[in-house]
């Protein structure tokens, strides 16, 4: 009879965010609004990829900002999340303004390529 194989071990998971007594406060709305600029940076590399025959390759330059910006989002929503919720059981929070600005540089930037390859890079 075969020896008996050792229990699967899991590695620990993050530690849930501190309750904060209403799901429905102010971390949650947040989150849901930092989804949904996740979302539209998706959106919006799929449509430099569109670019890509009629402008040329400098188009990539903007799908990579685009796309680096999404992932920058998806991986700090968690400890965003987190801080906020902690921020809220001890009533006591700080606004993300490295985020926000992070995100507006990058969406000025984006907006400001866009230009330059739709009015200067226009092929014939």
């Amino acid at each position: 009879m075969p020896a008996p194989r050792p229990p699967i071990r899991r590695p620990p998971r993050d530690p849930a965010p501190p309750p904060h007594g209403d799901p429905g406060l102010q971390p949650e709305r947040t989150s849901m609004a930092w989804g949904r600029t996740l979302m539209s940076f998706v959106v919006v590399s799929a449509v430099f990829l569109r670019w890509l025959p009629h402008h040329g390759p400098f188009v990539l330059v903007l799908f990579g900002l685009a796309v680096v910006t999404a992932v920058a989002i998806y991986l700090t929503q968690r400890p965003r999340y987190t801080r906020s919720a902690r921020g809220i059981a001890e009533e006591e929070s700080a606004p993300e303004v490295g985020a926000v600005l992070a995100t507006a540089t990058a969406v000025v930037a984006l907006g400001a390529l866009g230009l330059y390859v739709v009015l200067v890079l226009v092929r014939p």
